[in-house]
């Protein structure tokens, strides 16, 4: 058997979805390699499951400056070297890319195979702007797999599934469970989540934000609020003197639970953030990472609030007393909650990692898997 080969690496907005995926090639009994960078290797491996994990080298150089470029470049060369190598060795039948530096080497090495051994490439953006990656290698796709129907920077003559972002499968499950508002008198719960690396922002927004809401509102709210491990000291004592209930983490390993009890999140506008919101079906204060590639985290928030599922601020525009004015009005309206809520749910894709295995597997050489 051919195996099917997943190239990323990088931050979780592009593992989550390669993770997912690489689950539902498995369930169909697909052997699935990962060609990846040395430090996904060593902190991720174990999610990939059963897959077998290939080290190439690489590094990103979006943002690297003039200095540090032909560094980078020279590790892509020598990583495109190594993926050759291993992708002669192993004939994939095709290779699923998810953008991100990661993805360059291998789709880049398929193209210097023999035309009777190049395996199928599908490219996946989670994105409502093509990254950087994709942009690049998608002359050499047979498919562009795209989360966000009205995706910018596609070139023209691309051939592209509407597919959706795949996500962790314990979120994928809270797809049509109901959202319930929070009725008078009962807590509310708000989820604060920063995106896989964090955001200090939010531990310096948050809670002058809540001190300024009304007390009975205060009294109702239980916080649960993602804060880097730096912040986390700070953090509890600002909340601590507001007596309302709240728990702190950097990281949580129930996130599916969180997501299944909040009544209102603020976050990030990550790709796989975005994707769980619409999974989850909840309603959401959107603050974009201003220094994303492309802004893409502003044209993320854009289709959320263009579908009436969240709102959204630039950083830089929002301040304690504005966030603490639209949590306020928010949480004081459950009927625009529930709207919000049902928004979010529309845009759900749930089955998202079953459909682009489903779509690999189609375009892959019957005979060969």
């Amino acid at each position: 058997m051919r195996p099917i080969a997943i190239a990323a690496g990088g931050t979780g907005g592009h593992l989550y979805p390669a993770i997912a995926t690489a689950a539902a090639l498995a369930e169909r009994g697909e052997r699935v390699v990962l060609l990846t960078d040395r430090r996904t290797a060593e902190r991720s491996a174990a999610a990939f499951g059963p897959a077998e994990i290939h080290v190439i080298r690489g590094e990103g150089i979006a943002g690297r400056g003039l200095a540090r470029a032909p560094r980078a470049f020279a590790a892509l060369a020598l990583g495109a070297i190594e993926a050759r190598g291993i992708l002669e060795r192993l004939s994939p039948a095709a290779i699923v890319a998810f953008g991100g530096y990661a993805s360059v080497a291998p789709v880049l090495a398929s193209r210097a195979l023999a035309r009777r051994d190049r395996p199928r490439v599908v490219l996946h953006e989670q994105n409502a702007v093509l990254g950087r990656a994709n942009r690049l290698l998608a002359r050499f796709a047979d498919l562009l797999a795209l989360s966000f129907a009205e995706t910018v920077g596609v070139p023209a003559r691309t051939r592209t599934a509407l597919i959706g972002t795949p996500i962790r499968p314990e979120i994928a499950e809270l797809a049509g469970r109901a959202y319930v508002a929070p009725a008078a008198g009962e807590p509310v719960r708000l989820l604060v989540l920063g995106g896989s690396q964090g955001a200090r922002v939010f531990a310096d927004l948050i809670p002058s934000a809540l001190t300024l809401l009304p007390h009975a509102l205060r009294e109702r709210l239980v916080l649960t609020m993602q804060c880097r491990a730096e912040d986390v000291g700070r953090t509890e004592d600002h909340l601590g003197r507001l007596g309302l209930a709240f728990r702190l983490a950097p990281f949580f390993d129930d996130v599916a639970r969180l997501y299944a009890e909040a009544h209102l999140v603020v976050c990030r506008a990550g790709a796989s953030t975005v994707a769980e919101l619409a999974c989850a079906g909840r309603p959401a204060i959107l603050v974009p990472f201003p220094h994303a590639t492309d802004d893409h985290q502003r044209a993320n928030a854009h289709a959320l609030v263009a579908a009436g599922a969240a709102e959204a601020f630039a950083q830089s525009a929002l301040t304690p007393t504005l966030l603490a004015e639209h949590l306020t009005a928010l949480l004081a309206d459950p009927a625009r909650l529930q709207a919000m809520a049902e928004a979010a749910r529309r845009l759900a894709r749930p089955q998202a990692a079953r459909d682009l295995a489903e779509a690999v597997l189609a375009l892959a050489p019957a005979e060969t898997h």
